[in-house]
């Protein structure tokens, strides 16, 4: 590993400044566990790691706000597992945390780190698009807001630059709505997924009112599934609507392959999975498998 300066600010203002907007081999570093990983793998050699650690009390813990939840960004994710506050607003989110990675990991990775490093295998992202998340970005001259799914923009890749950090992940109230994602794993129970299948949706009896889809793992980056949400709006539950919309999502999907499967093999677990999660969140607020 390459020698490096470790920056420790005390406030938001003075991180921003130890930014580089012209230099990549300057980052941001919040929990650090895929971070370090690609330092000690060679893929990336900083010049200087700017620590997020002691910035302030905005990038860390739960507050419910409007019945929704703003959660900073230097939230472990282990905190956001056990949350009351996070069970009730959103119990989707907590259920889907014993299968991301190991409790290790779990108790230093951060929801903002998650987020920023644009992996297309993590499990929230799906989850936090499906619930209509939204991030809050500051910049050293100004402060905006990009929902999850405009911040996700290729493989690895955000809308960030380079002098930006997220300061908090907001969920909005979920009201009638309820959530599932389901993550299929070629390997073990925690292993990264094939694919990911998060849906959201408020439906009246058995009739789907509005419905949010998105696929991950499968995909460069994590994605609504546009065709297979028209197929189920104003539709019955039965077979042949989710047969439907299985089959339109997995044929708008743009799926890659890598180690845990083939095109082919993923997109056919996107035609299944599709309606397996319609079915939980139909039956089960926030249930996952």
């Amino acid at each position: 590993m390459s020698p490096f300066e470790l920056a420790e600010p005390t406030s938001i203002k003075e991180a921003l400044g130890l930014l580089d907007g012209d230099d990549p081999t300057v980052r941001p570093i919040s929990g650090g566990t895929a971070l370090m990983l690609m330092m000690k793998a060679g893929v990336f050699r900083p010049t200087r790691l700017v620590s997020l650690r002691k910035v302030g009390d905005r990038f860390s813990g739960i507050r419910v706000r409007n019945g929704g939840l703003a959660i900073g960004a230097m939230t472990p994710l282990s905190t956001i597992e056990h949350s009351a506050e996070i069970a009730r607003a959103a119990p989707v989110i907590p259920r889907i945390m014993t299968r991301l990675s190991n409790v290790r990991v779990r108790n230093v990775a951060t929801v903002g780190g998650a987020l920023a490093h644009g992996d297309p295998h993590m499990d929230l992202p799906p989850v936090l698009i499906a619930l209509g998340a939204s991030v809050a970005v500051l910049g050293p001259k100004s402060e905006r807001t990009l929902k999850v799914e405009d911040l996700l923009t290729g493989y690895y890749e955000t809308a960030l630059d380079k002098n930006e950090l997220i300061a908090e992940v907001n969920v909005p109230a979920q009201g009638k709505r309820n959530a599932a994602y389901i993550k299929f794993t070629a390997g073990s129970y925690d292993d990264w997924p094939a694919v990911g299948l998060a849906v959201s949706l408020e439906a009246e009896r058995d009739t789907i009112k509005n419905v949010t889809v998105v696929v991950s793992a499968a995909t460069a980056k994590a994605v609504r599934l546009r065709s297979a949400e028209a197929a189920l709006a104003g539709a019955r539950i039965d077979d042949a609507v989710l047969a439907r919309a299985g089959d339109a999502g997995a044929q708008e999907a743009e799926v890659i392959s890598d180690v845990r499967g083939s095109a082919a093999y993923k997109r056919e677990l996107i035609r299944v999975l599709i309606g397996r999660a319609v079915r939980e969140a139909a039956a089960a607020k926030g249930a996952t498998h």
